[in-house]
């Protein structure tokens, strides 16, 4: 069940992001949805392959680094999923800091779900 709402707040994450930036767009809800799915998986299973091997880089810029490599993987996703575009990197970037400050001002749903089952 909480797999389910955090797919769920995730696509809410994605809508609001979308909204808020005129350079990243989603057609409608089931796409933010897959997207959300899809950004799952590839922060799964590429992000951290992609952060041990950039790791001398990563520590040489404090992190920061991490930005890019998100930002990389959102234009990835963008070209796998259809309905969910990106128009550049920048945008990309962008998306990615906004969607992370969202999913944290979204996060204490998830909390008081599994609060509320405990």
């Amino acid at each position: 069940m909480r797999f389910l709402l955090q797919w769920v707040v995730s696509g809410v994450a994605i809508i609001i992001a979308a909204y808020l930036l005129p350079g990243v767009a989603v057609e409608g809800f089931f796409a933010a949805l897959v997207t959300a799915l899809v950004l799952g998986l590839i922060n799964a299973i590429l992000r951290p392959i992609l952060i041990l091997l950039t790791l001398p880089l990563n520590i040489l810029t404090l992190g920061l680094f991490t930005l890019v490599i998100n930002a990389l993987l959102i234009m990835l996703a963008a070209t796998i999923i259809p309905g969910f575009a990106v128009a550049g990197f920048w945008w990309a970037l962008l998306f990615g800091v906004v969607l992370a400050v969202v999913n944290f001002a979204l996060s204490p749903l998830l909390k008081a779900e599994s609060a509320a089952h405990s």
